[in-house]
């Protein structure tokens, strides 16, 4: 979807978010907690999460959304923001001065001028709303598999790499507390209507 779409159904949703030109920021700053305080976020306003990795440079997860004053956009933007200012501090308690100038020199005037220091994401997410039980497992698939292809190969298997659901969907193994298997939220018959 792009990001001008106004998300407020209930649903399971695939969300990708990315930091600024594919820096590895949530590796640098060690942010890892910080999603995890995001999704604990979530969870308290009810949500849930039903699958995710954490990559050193982007975020994928499931999000089974339940509209409750906010709008996803804007649970999305505001999470964004809380682990932007985590990420930059604990980039500032390593002193990683070249990378942090060069995260402030990215911000716009206009934005510059609301008062934001560094341009942590890349503006907006990636939102698709998973409308089958078919297309909800390739992305959880997807996701998994992630961090052991292509490029990546930070773990010799799925259930290895520490920042995923894939243990729990593996082994039933919860490792941060936070999923939800995707069974449990599903009622295809009332979602999207």
């Amino acid at each position: 979807m792009s990001l001008r779409t106004t998300v407020n159904q209930r649903g399971i949703y695939f969300i990708t978010f990315t930091c600024h030109n594919w820096l590895p920021l949530l590796e640098k700053a060690d942010a890892y907690d910080a999603v995890y305080k995001f999704f604990d976020v979530l969870t308290q306003k009810g949500h849930a999460i039903t699958g995710y990795v954490i990559m050193p440079n982007h975020l994928h997860f499931l999000l089974h959304y339940i509209p409750s004053g906010a709008i996803l956009n804007t649970v999305i933007g505001n999470g964004k923001r809380f682990m932007a200012y985590a990420i930059a501090a604990a980039l500032e308690a390593k002193a990683e001065t070249a990378l942090l100038h060069q995260l402030a020199t990215a911000v716009e005037a206009k934005d510059r001028s609301r008062g934001k220091k560094h341009e942590i994401w890349k503006v907006g997410f990636d939102v698709k709303p998973c409308r089958t039980e078919k297309f909800l497992l390739q992305k959880l698939n997807y996701i998994h598999q992630n961090p052991v292809s292509g490029k990546w190969r930070l773990a010799a298997s799925a259930k290895e790499y520490a920042h995923s659901s894939a243990r729990f969907y593996l082994h039933g193994v919860q490792q941060h507390g936070h999923v939800v298997h995707y069974e449990t939220v599903l009622d295809w018959a009332n979602m999207y209507l």
